[in-house]
């Protein structure tokens, strides 16, 4: 896909990012949040990756982008808060853009991308869906933060320590008929090897 290189405005701090403008008559707009900054993760990553080869396939407008303190993009890490701040600015920007829909948007990420676009998300009336992958079930309580109006797409792998089955399935029924949850049998925290069957869960709960 053709990627191109944009910097987007988060407060007095600038992020780097790549973006797709998808198709050309008001493609919607979907933003995807690597992993933890400490832990090595940018946008660069496999999983962040496999979204976006399934928002892609449905016609999605796109942008990736690194944190604050990651690659090129300005400012350190700031344990979430200012995350929050920069997934938001990064809607802001593809939303901005050219003949791109106002409505419909997603929100995605993959763990704890999934857990600012859970609260990022929550906070933007455009977005419709948050798709999180491997959500930090394990290490933070979601359910209370769940947002009330928004579609919400939850991949995990089966063994995953940090997303138990058993505590993305339960958050998925306290979501209620909003949430839509898909197990990839084998997989753990890091995909290697899964990566088609996380766009392949993207693309038929996102565009179903």
């Amino acid at each position: 896909m053709n990627e191109r290189p944009v910097t987007i405005a988060s407060g007095a701090i600038t992020l780097e990012g790549l973006f797709t403008p998808g198709k050309p008559d008001g493609a919607r707009a979907a933003v995807v949040c690597h992993p933890h900054p400490l832990y090595g993760g940018s946008m660069h990553n496999n999983v962040v990756e496999a979204a976006l080869e399934a928002l892609w396939k449905l016609g999605f407008a796109t942008l990736r982008f690194n944190f604050r303190g990651v690659g090129r993009s300005g400012g350190d890490h700031s344990g979430g808060e200012g995350e929050v701040d920069d997934a938001r600015a990064a809607m802001a920007f593809v939303l901005a853009q050219p003949v791109i829909a106002g409505h419909g948007a997603v929100m995605a990420g993959y763990s704890f991308g999934a857990a600012i676009a859970m609260r990022a998300g929550a906070e933007i009336a455009q977005v419709e869906t948050i798709a999180a992958i491997a959500l930090p079930v394990g290490m933070e309580e979601f359910s209370a933060s769940a947002p009330g109006n928004k579609r919400v797409i939850l991949v995990a792998g089966d063994s995953d320590p940090y997303c138990p089955s058993s505590e993305i399935t339960r958050l998925a029924e306290s979501i209620g008929a909003r949430a839509r949850l898909r197990i990839i049998e084998g997989a753990d925290h890091f995909f290697g090897g899964d990566e088609e069957a996380v766009t392949s869960a993207l693309v038929e709960m996102i565009g179903g």
